[in-house]
């Protein structure tokens, strides 16, 4: 597991370069303006223009731009990095900021492959740096309720989540293969992580594209993953469902030994025990909470993060075991057949280990990290 030294300097704001001016990109830019815990002082994307659009539309006149992450890092004093670029730029934007010496933000996937995700890993060993991944949608007050419902539910049986939206991005989007899972399902599959605080071992899984859909690869898929405590997560969800569709969180049910437990994804959510059972866990209700949610809370979990030295939800080891379930359900679904989950570990493992080019990341892969993979449980060691 990684392990980094909180800023020195943690008492200010910290200082954030932005790598990505697209779409989401606005999203973080007005967010990191806005944010007293931390200060834009740079603005990185390969189309000058669309940085420079973008922070004009925000009424920013005073942050400078600059096409290379390295270029700009040179002229502004930063202390961290938020990486907002497309997922296949996620690897080498990464590995850049933490021979820089900067830790990262990244939007999710934090790369488009178990094997470069390992990779990523490494480096953060290597580099002594912090490499968070902005899993979103965990930071939602009412999941966090959920959860605790959950774990008051005695052993479990099972957790599904149903997720039907029907949405026209147009763009890359419209054009991947394996749509749903790999750009949207690895939310849902990482909530049940946290929800059922359990691990994958395995998955069967199918997918497909209903005739009217507008999307060129599957935008339609179900899977079901055998978790490391016995239950079952169940996943159906769709992105061309128009009408009745569910919340963005997906609707969820799960259900144990003490009880059944429901979420919306956007009201309060709701269990119900067996007779005799009942429980006050002394914390605020989700509708009395005013933590940050989505990608705030994902902001303000980094920025503790590196002013304790606390490791996060998100950091990278932990992450890889979520993309791990998208990967295997990818594979699942084109094969046809159940996949482990100790197989695409170690399939991706060796991978990494072969391309590896950083000898320092190489060191750890074959060190730590690669002891790591052999006993976590998802390996099915």
């Amino acid at each position: 597991m990684s392990t980094f030294l909180p800023l020195q300097d943690a008492t200010g704001p910290v200082r954030v370069i932005q790598v990505g001016a697209g779409g989401m990109g606005r999203a973080w830019l007005r967010l990191l303006s806005s944010t007293p815990d931390v200060e834009l002082v740079g603005v990185v994307d390969l189309n000058l223009e669309t940085a420079r659009a973008a922070l004009d539309d925000l009424g920013i006149h005073d942050v400078p731009v600059a096409g290379s992450l390295t270029e700009l890092a040179a002229v502004v004093d930063a202390q961290a990095v938020v990486n907002v670029t497309i997922p296949a730029a996620h690897h080498p934007v990464n590995v850049e900021a933490h021979l820089l010496g900067l830790p990262i933000l990244c939007e999710k996937p934090v790369a488009p492959t178990i094997a470069q995700a390992l990779s990523l890993a490494a480096v953060s060993e290597a580099t002594g740096q912090l490499l968070m991944v902005s899993q979103s949608r965990r930071y939602f007050r009412a999941l966090a309720q959920y959860r605790r419902h959950a774990s008051r539910l005695g052993e479990i049986g099972a957790l599904t989540c149903d997720f039907f939206k029907a949405p026209h991005f147009g763009g890359f989007r419209e054009e991947m293969p394996h749509v749903l899972l790999v750009d949207m399902a690895i939310h849902a599959f990482d909530a049940a992580r946290y929800v059922l605080d359990q691990d994958p071992v395995s998955v069967y899984c199918e997918e497909y594209n209903p005739g009217w859909s507008w999307y060129a690869g599957n935008a339609s898929a179900t899977a079901v993953f055998e978790m490391s405590g016995g239950a079952r997560f169940s996943y159906t969800g769709s992105w061309c469902a128009d009408g009745l569709e569910t919340s963005w969180n997906g609707s969820w049910r799960v259900n144990g030994a003490n009880g059944t437990a429901l979420w919306d994804g956007t009201s309060v959510p709701v269990a119900e025990f067996v007779q005799g059972l009942a429980f006050d866990d002394g914390l605020p209700s989700s509708a009395d909470d005013d933590s940050p949610e989505e990608i705030a809370g994902a902001l303000a979990e980094f920025v503790s993060a590196l002013r304790t030295g606390e490791t996060p939800s998100g950091e990278v080891h932990s992450n890889i075991l979520s993309l791990a379930m998208v990967e295997a359900a990818v594979r699942s679904a084109e094969s046809g057949q159940r996949v482990l989950i100790a197989d695409v570990l170690n399939a991706a493992y060796e991978q990494a280990l072969s391309s590896e080019q950083l000898p320092a990341a190489k060191a750890a892969l074959e060190g730590g990290l690669g002891e790591l993979i052999s006993m976590t449980p998802a390996a099915g060691r």
